[in-house]
């Protein structure tokens, strides 16, 4: 990595590229390295119909969809940001951790483009986008505690700087994300999960089974959602609605008592978690939560009320923030490249990189 150049202009703007799971994603956003940053353009490219068959995200089709568009949307970003690659000051791409072939097409795309226009190359940690996102939509400073909640990751993050998170806790077996996506699909309220839950547990009673809070009183900050996901599954056999049978209210009441369950978890490892923060950091916060679950509007209300009660606030990118896009990939360029840490060109794609192991900076 290089040190900071004293020519870099005030206000950077950077492309993001993101291709970890099952969006093709290219953005150009413009900031100084301290928020808020500017959005000059954001496209998502959805895989859903591609997957929807499978119940999943397939590896293999992901990466060949990735290659199939990525060009025509990183044009696209650049026309609607009514920019030329020669007024870029970086190319940022997500470099893991993620599904490898898809990160690699992402990567060796931002690589060509850098390499041609000789502009700095950014290899961003997908989860360092989803910790910095909120700093480009609502522009809070250092430090804040962060819930990182999405498909493949739940983590309870204390974000000291850029490149810098100490590890609260995480699960010890399954995603919240990954619970959902498994719900759904044991319910049959199909693909993606999160937001079939969501819709299903609208209309359910959340008393009407009685599924287990996992690590609820335990010591520590760590969550565990295998345990919710078997009895769920349990329960759904048991009411003759494994697989999408038997009766839509019962997978209402179902999707909702999962939900409730899912809320009462985090709501109780949050509120150690904004105790333990107050005491290292001498401040209550503020509560981020990001990620692909941070979508969920029932999620965000219990999380409301834990931040108040512990006198702090939740704060919390928009959704189209939350779930995967390169806007906020471009934005960390943008953190990373004000702090002139820029990568070579060899630098390779990951398919595993903990947050935690970032170099400390900023």
């Amino acid at each position: 990595m290089t040190k900071p150049s004293e020519d870099l202009p005030e206000n950077l703007v950077v492309l993001g590229i993101e291709t970890s799971c099952d969006e093709t994603a290219a953005a150009v956003v413009s900031g100084a390295g301290a928020a808020p940053g500017e959005i000059r353009s954001n496209l998502v490219l959805s895989q859903l119909d591609e997957h929807r068959p499978y119940g999943g995200v397939v590896p293999e089709i992901a990466a060949r969809s990735h290659m199939d568009h990525i060009d025509r949307l990183v044009e696209e970003a650049m026309e609607q940001a009514g920019l030329t690659f020669a007024e870029l000051d970086g190319i940022a791409a997500t470099a893991g951790p993620g599904l490898i072939g898809g990160v690699f097409v992402g990567v060796m795309t931002a690589k060509a483009i850098a390499l041609a226009w000789e502009k700095p190359f950014l290899a961003v940690n997908h989860l360092e986008g989803h910790a910095l996102s909120v700093r480009l939509s609502d522009g809070i400073g250092f430090p804040y505690l962060l819930l990182l909640v999405s498909g493949g990751h739940c983590q309870l993050l204390a974000v000291e700087g850029v490149g810098r998170y100490r590890r609260l806790g995480g699960t010890i077996d399954d995603a919240l994300g990954e619970a959902f996506d498994k719900t759904a699909k044991l319910l049959g309220l199909g693909y993606p999960g999160g937001p079939a839950v969501e819709q299903a547990a609208e209309y359910g009673n959340p008393e009407a089974f009685d599924l287990p809070r996992p690590m609820l009183g335990r010591p520590g900050l760590d969550f565990s959602f295998s345990g919710l996901k078997t009895a769920l599954r349990h329960a759904a056999e048991k009411a003759g609605v494994l697989g999408g049978g038997g009766n839509d209210q019962t997978r209402a009441d179902l999707a909702a008592s999962f939900q409730a369950a899912a809320g009462d978890i985090l709501a109780e490892r949050c509120t150690k978690a904004l105790e333990t923060f107050q005491q290292d950091y001498g401040t209550a916060g503020p509560l981020v939560v990001a990620g692909g679950v941070a979508a969920n509007r029932s999620l965000r209300a219990r999380l409301e009320s834990v931040a108040a009660a512990a006198g702090s606030r939740l704060v919390a990118p928009p959704p189209k923030l939350c779930t995967d896009n390169a806007a906020m990939i471009a934005w960390a360029g943008v953190e990373r490249l004000a702090l002139g840490l820029t990568d070579p060109l060899d630098f390779a794609a990951r398919p595993r990189w903990p947050l935690e192991s970032l170099s400390a900076h900023g």
